[in-house]
């Protein structure tokens, strides 16, 4: 099959290209600053560049620019998010935003639903690989400790 110049080469084209990851990102934070829990993640100087840096981590992820590897080296996502607390409620709460702002990116910039689906099985994925804190013991149910091997 030949590639012609009016068909996308990489998912990040297919998606929209940067129109549409910017618009994607944007909702997305304009999500995080209404979430009490999301919020407190995020000093108030650091929407703006947290905004930047997802939107180009996401862009590279998907075959756009290399402009997040260039300016911040490997993108070591588990590191960068150590220092939050980050349990269930927050990935839920992440996704939830996420999601939302997909949805209205999709009415305004559209989007393939094989895209869509691709792109939300990555965020899922992403966000459940971000949880580092573990639900408290529950009765009934042990919980080892992370250090020990399962027995």
């Amino acid at each position: 099959m030949r590639v012609t110049q009016d068909q996308p080469t990489t998912p990040y084209e297919a998606m929209g290209g940067a129109a549409f990851f910017e618009t994607l990102v944007h909702h997305f934070y304009e999500g995080v600053a209404e979430d009490d829990l999301l919020r407190t993640m995020y000093p108030e100087e650091d929407l703006g560049p947290a905004e930047r840096r997802l939107r180009m981590f996401l862009e590279q992820y998907w075959g756009g620019p290399g402009t997040y590897s260039e300016e911040r080296g490997h993108p070591r996502l588990r590191m960068r998010h150590n220092p939050y607390v980050i349990d269930d409620e927050a990935r839920d709460a992440w996704l939830r935003s996420m999601r939302r702002a997909l949805d209205r990116t999709i009415v305004e910039q559209g989007l393939d639903p094989a895209w869509e689906q691709e792109l939300w099985r990555y965020l899922v994925g992403a966000a459940i690989a971000m949880v580092n804190q573990m639900p408290p013991e529950q009765p009934g149910i042990p919980v080892q400790d992370a250090q020990e091997p399962p027995r």
